[in-house]
């Protein structure tokens, strides 16, 4: 038995969790969750955005499933997402986008992985106003250790799981020092997984190709400003961000999460799609061992998804949260 802290989140978060929970329960996942909460809501309640209580869960537990959690824009508290990463060293942001049947897209073929570094870059938070000249610096702080883990991480699982090519997408040409830092790391990794072709981009002509050709990508890496809007991308070029999964992974610890908002405008609705999160829970599953649990499931799912009726709105159909979870859970 496996135990997992639950942090079910804000907004549709705790409908998506129950509809995840309810289907392992069907499909006698041996996960045995320990729930515990952050976000706006534990903060309205308690006067804690990250009780230690979370913190003491997921230092026992070393793995946790989180639904989405309301970070305020542009002003409050930092993002607990951003928070967690950093204090437990969370540097692989893992992100598979993959074309799958019953899922309209434009697109077909694409099979690829995102490695976005998840601790460094832009999100440091390092930053600078100076109020009599109006100016703020951020800083964009990049390591060679950091460059190293992240860039070696793609390769490693590349290896691992079959893939054919990792690609850096960067901006070395602007970016001089910054930019080096990961070509160097990435030519250090390739040389250690020789079998593994690599290949690097500018980032903007890595956006150009991602839209015009998808299906020649296999596994990405890049930095972590450059991941988070590339990650979206890619999610769009598979349907959106309800149906892909993510996960925040370092050395000794694990969060998989869904990567969309919290949505309060349709909590409480029963229109939530839980795909989302339920695809990172197989990604759990898999990082724990129970792959074949992780397969039985995502096979239900993928044929669910072939029935639009017995879907979410979003997906087309006209089936509420808890009810797809059940169409789920009638072809385990």
């Amino acid at each position: 038995m496996h135990l997992v802290t639950l942090i079910p989140g804000d907004g549709i978060g705790p409908e998506i969790t129950k509809a995840v929970t309810d289907i392992f329960t069907a499909a006698q996942v041996p996960v045995q969750w320990e729930e515990q909460n952050a976000g706006q809501t534990t903060f309205d309640q308690s006067g804690e955005l990250i009780p230690g209580a979370l913190l003491k869960s997921l230092e026992k537990n070393k793995v946790a499933l989180k639904g989405p959690i309301t970070t305020p824009v542009g002003k409050g508290f930092r993002s607990i997402n951003v928070t967690l990463r950093q204090k437990y060293n969370l540097y692989q942001n893992v992100r598979p986008s993959k074309t799958t049947a019953g899922i309209k897209t434009r697109y077909e073929g694409i099979d690829l992985v995102l490695f976005r570094e998840n601790t460094e870059g832009l999100y440091s938070g390092l930053e600078v106003y100076d109020e009599r000249l109006g100016i703020a610096d951020s800083f964009n702080r990049i390591t060679k250790e950091g460059s190293r883990q992240i860039c070696r991480a793609a390769f490693a699982y590349a290896a691992k799981h079959g893939r054919k090519k990792v690609t850096l997408a960067h901006k070395a040409n602007i970016l001089k020092m910054a930019g080096t830092l990961m070509l160097d790391a990435c030519k250090e990794a390739a040389a250690e997984f020789p079998q593994i072709v690599y290949e690097d981009k500018i980032i903007d002509n890595m956006c150009m190709q991602l839209v015009n050709k998808p299906e020649q990508f296999d596994v990405v890496v890049t930095t972590n400003l450059f991941g988070d809007i590339l990650s979206d991308l890619c999610a769009g070029l598979v349907g959106g961000l309800g149906v892909v999964a993510g996960a925040n992974i370092g050395d000794d610890m694990a969060v998989f999460e869904a990567v969309h908002g919290s949505a309060p405008d349709i909590a409480g609705q029963g229109k939530a799609n839980p795909t989302a999160l339920l695809r990172s829970a197989l990604m759990m599953l898999h990082y724990l061992g129970e792959h074949a649990k992780a397969d039985q499931i995502e096979k239900a799912l993928e044929a669910t998804l072939l029935h639009k009726q017995e879907c979410t709105g979003d997906l087309g159909g006209q089936a509420s949260t808890s009810q797809f979870a059940q169409n789920i859970i009638a072809k385990l």
